[in-house]
């Protein structure tokens, strides 16, 4: 097994979840930055991260970094990569993704066309050939400038990972579920504490934390480009990696975990999406406006992604609606809720200030994480 440099993109804010969920898979931090971890491990370890990673956009292959200020630079110091250790001669690839941020060189065009020639370059002095056909296996390239320095990596994963395979139809303005499992992540809930999504649409909360529960990897159930690499990645060690997920689910337990919208289309929709990511049996959905959320029992969690109005028709029905949602919460005794919303007025609204607040771009919008927290629940008594 050699030792890998490997990049996992993900949300701005939520580096934090990421690199701890990295570590619990047993890998060694190379860094952290704005938007990435980067990590070391072997071949198993590029199949184990797209594989139980909740909250990685993509796993990508580090092929590469270096400074480069001209585009001539940036050829040579391409070409000098030896691609040939990651793409056989029936390769197809090609610079999928160029992102430059405070670079000299910054069109995106013009730096994946470059990049291009110099890998083709690079594998034709190696090979001895001239024309490739391009055939075979995916190798997409994806690059990062930041202030001259350039990122390179080969994206092991192909279709982002937030992509479970068991959403196929969304309802309104959905979250991602790579998101909505950073922000479980960041509460204190368990698999043994109550769960209520007031605003569920497609069910994504309720599922996430249902997968958690139940240990079920999320990437269990799709397909990733680096399967097709078995130059690289013997095949063995994706059928090793999946069993070890199988291994560990836990389909038979109890849980308290509830959605609730007011469009029972939408309702129909995360029943069918529960049902794909196999725990439809672990969450209650029902059509339910928030004026009549309740529940009997205490110290409870709410999660959830209210509406937020992003067209201004929708806008004039935001203060009711957050209004209402504060009136059913204050109701809901020793409970703790955590909303995002882009929504300014949320607070004044709920009608409390959140205990803690937290920015989070989802994409390019930038939203808050507001967290209204209840007490602690006593401790149980310990079993003589």
């Amino acid at each position: 097994m050699n030792k890998l440099e490997l990049i996992a993109p993900c949300h701005f804010g939520l580096e934090s979840v990421l690199k701890r969920e990295i570590l619990d898979l047993g890998y060694e931090i190379a860094g952290v930055e704005d938007g990435r971890v980067t990590f070391y491990g072997d071949e198993q370890a590029i199949c184990r991260a797209n594989i139980f990673l909740r909250t990685a956009e993509r796993i990508l292959l580090k092929a590469g970094s270096f400074r480069a200020v001209t585009f001539e630079e940036l050829f040579e110091k391409t070409r000098a990569i030896p691609w040939e250790n990651y793409i056989p001669k029936d390769g197809k690839f090609w610079v999928a993704k160029a992102a430059s941020v405070k670079s000299k060189l910054f069109s995106p065009s013009d730096i994946q066309s470059i990049m291009k020639k110099a890998m083709v370059r690079r594998l034709s002095e190696h090979y001895h050939m001239e024309w490739f056909p391009e055939d075979g296996a995916s190798y997409p390239v994806r690059v990062f400038l930041m202030k001259d320095m350039v990122t390179v990596g080969i994206d092991t994963s192909g279709i982002s990972l937030h992509k479970r395979g068991y959403r196929e139809v969304s309802g309104k303005a959905p979250i991602t579920e790579t998101l909505a499992a950073a922000l479980i992540m960041l509460t204190p809930w368990k698999k043994d504490r109550i769960l209520v999504d007031p605003f569920c649409g497609s069910g994504t909360f309720p599922i996430e934390a249902a997968m958690m529960a139940a240990n079920i990897a999320p990437g269990m159930n799709r397909s990733f480009t680096a399967e097709a690499w078995t130059n690289v990645i013997p095949k063995k060690l994706w059928y090793e990696a999946v069993n070890e997920a199988n291994d560990l689910i836990m389909d038979d337990i109890i849980t308290d975990i509830q959605g609730y919208d007011v469009d029972g289309s939408v309702i129909k929709i995360a029943r069918r999406n529960a049902r794909e990511a196999g725990v439809d049996h672990l969450i209650h959905f029902q059509e339910r406006n928030v004026r009549n959320l309740s529940h009997p029992k205490k110290y409870g969690f709410i999660i959830t992604n209210p509406p937020y109005g992003e067209r201004l028709e929708d806008k004039k029905d935001l203060p009711e609606l957050y209004r209402a949602f504060g009136e059913s919460f204050r109701k809901l005794d020793s409970w703790s809720v955590y909303m995002i919303t882009s929504y300014e007025e949320a607070e004044r609204y709920v009608g409390r200030k959140a205990d803690k607040n937290r920015k989070i771009y989802n994409g390019m919008l930038k939203t808050y994480f507001y967290q209204y927290l209840g007490p602690k629940p006593p401790r149980k008594p310990r079993e003589e």
